[in-house]
């Protein structure tokens, strides 16, 4: 982090903190045009998002020098507006991505920074301003923070409710953040209504099967599984994995038959019709968290771990992270000899086979690196 840059406010200058708006004292001393009212706020802003756009705020802050034309200035005022939407884009995929990885405490600065320009490129009306509020309130959630994560909810509710071109994906994440919150607040038929309305509104744009609507079921087996209703859980962590497994198995075949096609592999290529990033951190962390719970029932069923074992190696598999494949392809094999031999231990066969190639060829490359 930047060293600390005491304020030496010029009279009449009134700067406020950028996560919580108090009077700041503390200057950045690498942009210089973001302040803090302590140290704490400059290290949480600086471990969340800071030091990532530290240098993008400074054209932003920055007064611009008088322009005689109007076409310069409507030129300087487009550039202006294209670098606040490209730090809204930024900042949001940042929190996003922190959100998935369990860091609630971080998630908060780099969503805020995404509230903050969204507000001013949008309007405080705008719809464009509910992913955000979404994001706020499932990391207060994730933190226990329920009334500040009420709030932000109240605001995202009360836009889409007054917004004529709200899409039913954006519904569908505000139900499951208001599933979420009921979940935390132990009220658990309301609970599972919105997570019911948020499954609707997902299987409106791509059908109930898709992976947009396997969150609001594993949220909803997550319900029940605190309820303790353990056969309606077990059914749902089941059609949870049938959804990913379907998917990523589609998505790998095209990949495998590709490679077997073309010859050799290039391992910077991505399949064009992959995930993106936010997609693939919630498969990991639904599917992760399905095969610990399998793992650790008293009754292991190992048909079902393998089918989620094999989803978690071809999700590593699509990241081409082949080694940790390789790993839990090689655990997959070893359930695959307690399992009756069909269509789908052949797939997974195919799978495994795959991924050993993958690593002898990535281990070739590098003691080989030059042909």
């Amino acid at each position: 982090m930047a060293a600390v840059n005491p304020l030496s406010n010029p009279k009449g200058v009134k700067l406020s903190c950028e996560l919580c708006h108090s009077p700041a004292y503390i200057q950045c001393p690498d942009c210089k045009v973001t302040y803090y009212c302590d140290v704490d706020h400059q290290q949480a802003d600086w471990t969340s998002i800071h030091e990532k756009i530290c240098q993008l705020l400074i054209p932003v802050r920055t007064a611009v020098l008088f322009l005689t034309s109007a076409e310069e200035r409507v030129h300087s005022a487009e550039q202006l507006l294209q670098r606040k939407k490209h730090l809204i884009d930024l900042t949001t995929k940042e929190a996003h991505r922190l959100l998935y990885e369990g860091r609630h405490v971080d998630v908060i600065p780099a969503a805020t920074h995404a509230l903050s320009f969204s507000i001013d490129v949008h309007g405080l009306t705008s719809v464009e301003l509910v992913p955000v509020y979404l994001i706020l309130a499932e990391a207060n959630i994730g933190l226990g923070n329920l009334t500040q994560a009420e709030e932000y909810l109240t605001h995202a509710y009360w836009t889409v409710l007054k917004s004529v071109d709200c899409s039913n994906l954006t519904r569908s994440k505000l139900h499951r953040n208001l599933g979420l919150l009921y979940s935390a607040k132990g009220e658990f038929e309301e609970s599972l209504r919105h997570l019911s309305n948020d499954i609707y509104f997902a299987s409106t744009v791509s059908g109930p099967a898709d992976i947009s609507t396997a969150g609001g079921y594993f949220h909803m087996a997550n319900v029940f599984f605190r309820q303790n209703k353990m056969d309606i859980a077990d059914s749902l962590y089941s059609e949870i994995t049938d959804i990913w497994y379907t998917h990523l198995n589609r998505l790998v075949d095209v990949q495998i038959r590709s490679s077997m096609r073309s010859g050799p592999v290039w391992f910077d290529d991505r399949d064009q019709e992959g995930l993106d990033e936010n997609q693939e951190a919630e498969a990991l962390q639904i599917l992760s968290a399905i095969y610990d719970m399998r793992e650790q029932a008293a009754k292991k069923e190992p048909a079902e771990i393998a089918k989620v074992l094999h989803a978690l190696a071809m999700l590593h598999y699509l990241r081409l992270d082949f080694k940790l494949a390789r790993e839990l392809g090689r655990k997959l094999l070893q359930l695959i000899q307690q399992l009756p031999k069909d269509d789908k231990s052949d797939s997974m066969m195919l799978f495994i086979e795959s991924t050993e190639r993958k690593m002898s060829a990535k281990m070739s490359a590098k003691q080989n690196p030059f042909p």
